[in-house]
Formats: structure tokens, C-alpha cells, sequence
């Protein structure tokens, strides 16, 4: 296993123990949860307008079950929410958010996918993967990718929180990702209001549903180093209702502008000709 060059957390960013613990959970487990972002009002505001975007998706002929994805349809997933409702616009620039991608990402990134997912009773799990494998082959030696949480629901194991292999943010190669990692798993918990930052090399999988009444909504926004191509082309997804609405620093976030990728590079100068 090659060994990674950095964990990426910049520290002299971190100035307040309270937030420096959450960076230390970050660095250490590939992951942390920060309590009371979201009032109970926004939280169920948020929610009501995510319902309505799975119709709405729905009804523009985008369908909220991927075969290929979930085993039944039961795992609800709504995909170009940024199009769909303001709310989620205004949730990918909040600052408590953009805190942690500058900090673990750094200033250049993009905003790589911002999707949603509905565990309903009978929920089964997807396949397990690392963010970051998706978009990158590897070596995973940086966190260059990584998501952000913003938990509508209690999120716990009954009612399929996302399951993540404990240390596996430290894995740079697919070789070396255990066979019995399913076996291995944890399941996030965090309440209603709460987001979990998740490194983007951190493999994981949706849990399982198993309660008979409850629901388990998450919305995820998935930030990534500028160099990377992100997953989705917001050129292409976003109306230009939408675009034209957008600040000129969401339009760099989302790579709408004409140039891209100039600034991640670590230039190195060769010796004097």
C-alpha cells in the first residue's frame, strides 16, 4: 500500500477547538459530524421541497430509480436538484459547508454532483465504493474529492444510514480494498439537522432499511479538486433560467465559465538552462 502524501487538512485554517476536533475526527476516520447546522424549521422546509423535486424529476422524465444503482425502488434518488428548487443552491454555498471543502479540498474546487437519496422501507444497499475511485483511478494520495451530508432525517442503522469501512480513507490503491470489507462496516449516526463530512477516498455503501415506517432522506453534495472532471456537465443540466440567476463565484464552483483547471497545479521550476 503506497503511502499517502498528505492527509490534506490545512491547519492553520483551524483557529477554534471545537472545529479543530472535528478536523481531528475528519483526519483520523475519514469523516465527521457536525450537529445543529440546520434548524428544525429548515430541515423540514428543505425536506417538503425535496419531495416535490423527486416528482418534479419524475415529471421532466428523469427517473428516481437507477437499476443499475439499487436493487428496488424503494432507494429513491433525485439527481440535478440545483435545477429543481433554489433551496439546494443556496445549501451547496453555505459556509458551513464551504468551510470544510476549502479546508480539506482547498480554495480551487468544483462542485463535481449534488444529487439526493430517499431510503424508504425495504431500502437495500447499493455497491460499496469510494468517492474519489469514481472520478480518479488512482493513486488516492490526497483527498481530492469529498462530500457533504446534509441529513433531513435522524440517520441511523435501522433505517439505512450510509455504511463506511473504518480507516479506508487511507487506502491509495483498489488492490488493496479488503474482500471482507462489507463484513467490516459501521453505519453513521447523526440527527436530523447534522452533516456529515465524508472524505472522498472514505469507501462506503447505502445501508439497508429495515424499519417498517420510517424514512431516511439525505441531501449530498459532492465537491472536488478543480482538475478533476466533475460528474455531471451543469453546462448541459442547469436551464438557463437557472444560469443566468447564478453569482459569478457559483458559476466558477460549477465550472461555467470559459476557462478551468488553472490554478490546482504545484509548479515546480527545472534547473537554470
Amino acid at each position: 500500500m503506497e503511502k499517502p502524501i498528505s492527509t490534506g487538512i490545512k491547519r492553520s485554517l483551524v483557529d477554534d477547538k471545537a472545529r479543530g476536533k472535528l478536523f481531528d475526527d475528519l483526519e483520523a476516520n475519514g469523516f465527521c459530524v457536525v450537529e445543529n447546522v440546520l434548524t428544525a424549521a429548515e430541515v423540514s422546509g428543505i425536506r417538503k421541497k425535496l419531495l416535490d423535486a423527486a416528482i418534479e424529476s419524475n415529471r421532466r422524465g428523469v427517473p428516481t430509480h437507477i437499476p443499475s444503482l439499487d436493487p428496488n425502488d424503494a432507494n429513491v434518488r433525485v439527481f440535478n436538484l440545483l435545477d429543481l428548487d433554489p433551496v439546494f443552491l443556496e445549501l451547496m454555498e453555505r459556509p458551513e459547508a464551504i468551510e470544510f471543502v476549502k479546508t480539506l479540498v482547498g480554495d480551487d474546487f468544483i462542485v463535481s454532483n449534488f444529487t439526493a437519496n430517499i431510503a424508504r422501507p425495504g431500502a437495500q444497499s447499493m455497491h460499496a465504493h469510494s468517492d474519489l475511485g469514481i472520478v480518479f483511478p488512482g493513486p488516492w494520495l490526497k483527498p481530492w474529492s469529498m462530500n457533504v451530508l446534509w441529513c433531513l432525517d435522524d440517520v441511523h442503522h435501522d433505517n439505512g444510514a450510509t455504511r463506511y469501512l473504518p480507516n479506508s480513507h487511507k487506502i491509495t490503491s483498489a488492490k488493496d480494498v479488503p474482500h471482507d470489507m462489507l463484513d467490516n462496516m459501521l453505519s453513521f449516526n447523526a440527527k436530523a439537522g447534522s452533516i456529515i463530512i465524508m472524505d472522498g477516498r472514505l469507501w462506503h455503501t447505502s445501508g439497508e432499511n429495515v424499519t417498517e415506517n420510517e424514512e431516511r432522506a439525505i441531501v449530498f453534495g459532492y465537491y472536488s479538486a478543480a482538475f478533476l472532471r466533475p460528474q455531471v456537465n451543469w453546462n448541459v443540466l442547469l436551464a438557463e433560467t437557472t444560469q443566468r440567476n447564478l453569482s459569478p463565484l457559483t458559476r466558477r464552483w460549477l465550472g461555467l465559465n470559459g476557462t478551468a483547471n488553472m490554478l490546482s497545479a504545484d509548479f515546480i521550476e527545472g534547473p537554470d538552462q
